[in-house]
């Protein structure tokens, strides 16, 4: 599969990763990528930029070493609710914006409250991509979470880095079998992210692309390999947010 976009990736600013923004650019353009998204983790996160960061994006060239570069968010889960931890103001100033559930910024409830979390995201017009929904740790229905994502245009990550052995994420390859499934019964768009926290990890979609053809995901729902129907897709989600 030719691969042109990675959409989650990290830079020191998020606290935990290692390389800085050039850096990644660089690898990315290294490796043939014809769009970096940067997503930073929002302030929750322990160690991360604050909400000033992400309204200071709009002085950075969106076009570097050949490639066309998003600067995004990965948001906080941060309640049963929904709700995240950059306000609205500072969301409208990045290209991309992901919501995850992370166990510093919220503890894994109930099945139940877990599923009502995700829907809070969902609901929210801002969110474009749900981040790594596989965690075993945030139990929920994904039948529930997959059909309502298809009824808000919401893109579905396939995130690379939860199956490493070295993630504290837990039974992320059963659950993304499951997940796969139901995108594909549903029609929902999957994007594979490498949630790269240095520069030689951008782009590595190794497990992810394993298990795709494993379950023989339909090319077609999977957006990495064409800028175009990626940014298709989110082009139907700004008409949303915008309504």
């Amino acid at each position: 599969m030719n691969i042109e976009l990675d959409t989650h990736t990290h830079t020191l600013a998020s606290g935990h990763a290692y390389n800085t923004i050039r850096e990644m650019i660089e690898a990315a353009a290294a490796k043939g990528l014809k769009l970096l998204a940067l997503t930073e983790h929002a302030p929750a996160m322990p160690g991360s930029c604050g909400d000033y960061y992400f309204y200071n994006l709009k002085i950075l060239p969106r076009f570097q070493k050949g490639i066309e570069v998003m600067f995004g968010v990965e948001l906080n889960v941060m309640d049963y609710e929904g709700h995240v931890d950059l306000p609205q103001h500072y969301i409208q100033c990045t290209d991309l914006r992901i919501a995850s559930l992370h166990p510093p910024c919220l503890r894994p409830g109930t099945k139940e409250e877990n599923t009502a979390a995700m829907m809070g995201i969902i609901h929210n017009p801002y969110v474009n991509i749900l981040g790594h929904p596989d965690d075993g740790r945030y139990a929920m229905d994904y039948e529930a979470v997959i059909s309502e994502a298809k009824k808000y245009d919401k893109i579905v990550e396939l995130n690379n880095n939860s199956m490493s052995p070295l993630n504290s994420r837990t039974n992320a390859r059963e659950n993304d079998k499951i997940i796969l499934d139901l995108c594909k019964k549903y029609e929902v768009p999957v994007v594979m992210g490498s949630d790269a926290h240095a520069d030689f990890m951008i782009g590595d979609f190794t497990r992810a692309l394993e298990l795709v053809e494993e379950v023989g995901f339909p090319k077609e729902l999977l957006l990495n390999d064409s800028v175009e129907k990626f940014k298709r897709f989110i082009h139907i989600q700004r008409v949303r947010e915008n309504r």
